[in-house]
């Protein structure tokens, strides 16, 4: 039996060290070369990773099927951004009625609010996740999608904290590219060093029977509250960058809406439930498509046809596309594999056995 080929745990750590050093000068040329709609959707790709990445925790390596990220993601983006705004505009804002005396003369600075706006979608997760962890399967799925849309009636209804209707204008738009993907890489580190955990262990465990790793001794619900509380975390965190790229939140609008969280299913079932890497190269293909496709939406000529712009038309060819992938790679772009080092190596490898056989 032979054995199959590994690198050494220092020759990883070289090559992961030489890569961040790599992408931390692609992402210098680009905030220094790139023009500013180009570097927008650069760093939507950031957020969008951070958004995934935290869902896929919950959906594809723990198993529970939440449709409540995009309350989390609401949650977080009008803690931070309430919290980054001067008294003087809150004071602009809020014309409909003033703005509670408590919030009125607060201000931080990005960290901090980011930070704040990951807690309290934490916490909120933690007193929603404590009942509805209970349920499973289709329940479990409505009651989280419920729970996301009651967030978004109480910021319609809630003037005096979050404007109501008219939301929140005029926020900074710290987001930028070194904070985005700052996130990004802390959010990715954190969690695959937990899915590698023994935690980790015991949520795949979970997710791939229950009843079984309830037998050996696994708390499922301690384990997947953990989990759905880290997800609900770190999607607090890309709420609060999403907030500050937009640079306004809009709750009637499905910008931060419901549909926010189908748009994130889209990419981590792209790149593959259970992979982190999948998740960050769906989310990265979903950003540039939504943007690329914007142009389905305006008038333009086909082969001499005049088609006039279809609202909506790029959403129906990403949808088609999504369609054709469940069709014919039902597993995703990565599956539940992951992009290492060793994957590479054993796979170039492989391709180089097969070369010399040939």
């Amino acid at each position: 039996m032979k054995m199959e080929k590994k690198l050494s745990a220092r020759t990883n750590f070289i090559l992961t060290v030489v890569f961040l050093i790599f992408m931390a000068l692609l992402l210098y040329l680009a905030d220094r070369y790139m023009d500013s709609y180009k570097l927008r959707v650069v760093r939507l790709i950031a957020i969008y990773g951070i958004m995934a990445v935290s869902l896929n925790l919950i959906n594809g390596i723990t198993g529970i099927f939440s449709l409540g990220h995009a309350g989390f993601i609401l949650i977080g983006a009008y803690t931070a951004s309430l919290l980054t705004l001067s008294p003087e505009q809150k004071a602009m804002s809020f014309i409909i009625e003033p703005i509670v005396p408590w919030l009125a003369n607060v201000h931080t600075d990005f960290f901090t609010a980011t930070v704040a706006g990951g807690v309290l979608a934490a916490v909120f997760a933690f007193l929603i996740g404590w009942p509805v962890l209970r349920l499973s399967g289709d329940y479990l799925a409505i009651a989280s999608l419920g729970f996301a849309e009651v967030i978004r009636i109480i910021a319609l209804n809630a003037i005096r904290i979050t404007n109501g209707p008219l939301g929140l204008k005029g926020i900074p738009e710290y987001s930028n590219i070194w904070w985005c993907y700052g996130w990004l890489f802390v959010t990715v580190l954190f969690i695959a060093s937990l899915v590698n955990s023994s935690y980790g262990r015991a949520l795949k465990a979970i997710r791939e029977d229950r009843i079984a790793a309830e037998a050996m001794g696994i708390n499922v619900f301690k384990h997947q509250l953990l989990s759905f509380v880290i997800g609900a975390f770190f999607a607090g965190v890309s709420g609060s960058l999403y907030a500050h790229w937009l640079t306004t939140i809009d709750p009637r609008t499905t910008t931060l809406g419901p549909m926010l969280t189908f748009y994130v299913l889209i990419m981590i079932v792209l790149g593959g439930l259970g992979s982190i890497s999948g998740s960050l190269i769906g989310a990265a293909l979903f950003a540039i498509l939504f943007e690329w496709l914007r142009d389905l939406e305006e008038p333009f000529t086909f082969f001499g046809i005049h088609v006039p712009g279809i609202k909506g038309m790029r959403i129906l060819v990403i949808s088609a596309i999504f369609i054709l992938v469940m069709i014919f790679w039902q597993r995703g772009i990565m599956g539940r594999e992951e992009l290492t080092w060793n994957n590479i190596y054993r796979w170039l490898f492989a391709r180089r056995k097969g070369g010399e056989k040939k």
